[in-house]
């Protein structure tokens, strides 16, 4: 049997912000390497493996990021499909065993693979899959259990028996709970990583969530390619019910099994597990960027933009980047999400976005924010374009900083390039293009009675929004 990988990347990570946002999910960010993010750690993962083209499933909103960051390693031939919106892992695994299914046309593994994990033991990976597909092959839903190396009480557990056969599942114990469930030696963490066949796991669904079952599948049916993305209906996928593979499957199944995996693991979760992971300084300190530390120790302390000194601290995690700051003590991790949802619910945007917003065709960063104006730097891709618009309440006038632009200015069509510059009044229709070869940057002033991004009135877009 071929066995596709299935990349599960709905997540936002609120747990990681500042670093990570609704529009730039921890998946996304190169958390644990310098080079790779954890989305291409795990693509990069399954490519040593003997399997197929990988499926990603995803939100609707990172569609095109997901996509880039696939193309920078040079992974061109994945299934990209589409979630409307959030409806947790059950009906995500569901549209990928289908569209499996359609790639195929026969039997297939599906190894479920969260993007936000991290494996450094590779053959000990390898060895637990290799158990796996023995068990799938006859019909078995498994799952990884990870050998745990703390009382945790961040994750799930699983009660192994014989033959890899699953007791029980078990929620998130407290702290003396999970001493004992490590003290006796039959408890794994529940990893949320599985290997079924794609037939094996739809039938399941379907006896245990028809619910489940019946949604996703029209929803799948009505599917229509978009670019390079499969996208499903939105109407009947927005009616699934929102469930876990744990709830809506593998509590049920009779054919449950669970394979252990001893090697090094995390699913980078929180702050304080990306300390525990990272190497540390003869002060037990991970300090990242441009950070200066006194006297302090145990502590995480990241810097996105500018200096952070520490001096005579301890057990913290300071986190800074352009818009915000996050200082706590590790014992606090869980609760970041707290603060997450009181900016949201005031109303505020940084939980959303960075100050570089990332774009199919670049990126933009706010430098300055007045009552009636904002300064924008603008990044544009060699050979791409920004929609055809205009704006009712602002004017804009573009100064570019390096490499050519192509301008649609009215009537007019003009290119631009060094120290050159262009006025767009109110109400004029536009475009810029980047022709070259090299990366397009201008400075965007925008002055008006309204500077939001909902006044975009588009008129063709080759990115379909």
């Amino acid at each position: 049997m071929k066995i596709i990988p299935v990349i599960l990347s709905g997540g936002v990570g609120s747990r990681l912000w500042p670093l990570s946002r609704e529009h730039f999910p921890k998946q996304c960010l190169p958390l644990t390497d310098a080079q790779y993010s954890l989305l291409q750690q795990t693509a990069n993962r399954t490519s040593a493996l003997d399997v197929s083209a990988p499926i990603i499933v995803c939100n609707e909103d990172h569609r095109f990021l997901i996509a880039q960051q696939l193309q920078e390693i040079g992974l061109k031939n994945a299934s990209i499909v589409l979630e409307p919106n959030g409806r947790n892992t059950a009906p995500a695994i569901a549209l990928a065993a289908l569209e499996a299914q359609c790639k195929q046309q026969d039997d297939v593994l599906l190894l479920v693979l969260p993007a936000d994990h991290v494996i450094r033991d590779i053959n000990a990976f390898e060895l637990a899959i290799e158990k796996a597909v023995e068990l799938a092959k006859g019909n078995a839903l498994v799952t990884f259990g990870i050998e745990p190396t703390r009382p945790e009480t961040g994750y799930g557990y699983i009660r192994g028996g014989e033959d890899f056969s699953v007791i029980e599942f078990v929620e998130k114990p407290d702290v003396n709970t999970a001493q004992t469930y490590l003290e006796s030696g039959d408890y794994l963490w529940n990893s949320g990583m599985f290997l079924f066949n794609a037939k094996t796991y739809l039938k399941e669904l379907a006896t245990h969530r028809a619910d489940i079952s019946n949604a996703v599948s029209l929803a799948y049916e009505q599917r229509t390619q978009d670019m390079d993305f499969i996208r499903v209906d939105a109407e009947s996928f927005s009616n699934c019910p929102s469930e876990s593979i744990d709830y809506a499957v593998m509590e049920s199944t009779l054919n449950a099994k669970v394979v252990p995996y001893a090697g090094d693991w995390s699913d980078i979760g929180a702050w304080d597990a990306l300390y525990d992971y990272a190497d540390k300084d003869e002060d037990n300190n991970v300090l990242l960027g441009d950070v200066m530390s006194e006297g302090s120790s145990n502590c995480f302390i990241r810097s996105e933009t500018r200096l952070v000194a520490a001096v005579g601290v301890s057990n913290l995690v300071i986190v800074e980047t352009a818009d915000a700051i996050l200082v706590m003590d590790k014992e606090n991790a869980q609760n970041v999400k707290k603060i997450v949802k009181r900016i949201q619910a005031e109303g505020r945007e940084e939980h959303m976005y960075h100050t570089t917003v990332h774009r199919p065709w670049g990126t933009y960063q706010t430098v300055d924010l007045g009552d009636r104006h904002q300064v924008k730097r603008i990044m544009v891709k060699p050979g791409e374009k920004l929609s055809v618009q205009m704006h009712h309440h602002r004017a804009e006038h573009w100064v570019v900083v390096s490499g050519t632009a192509k301008v649609q200015n009215g009537d007019r069509e003009i290119l631009l390039t060094e120290n050159e510059s262009t006025y767009i009044p109110v109400g004029v229709v536009h475009a810029l293009e980047n022709p070259g070869k090299i990366q397009l940057e201008l400075v965007e002033v925008q002055s008006g009675s309204y500077l939001g991004e909902d006044d975009i009135v588009r008129f063709s877009d080759r990115y379909g929004r």
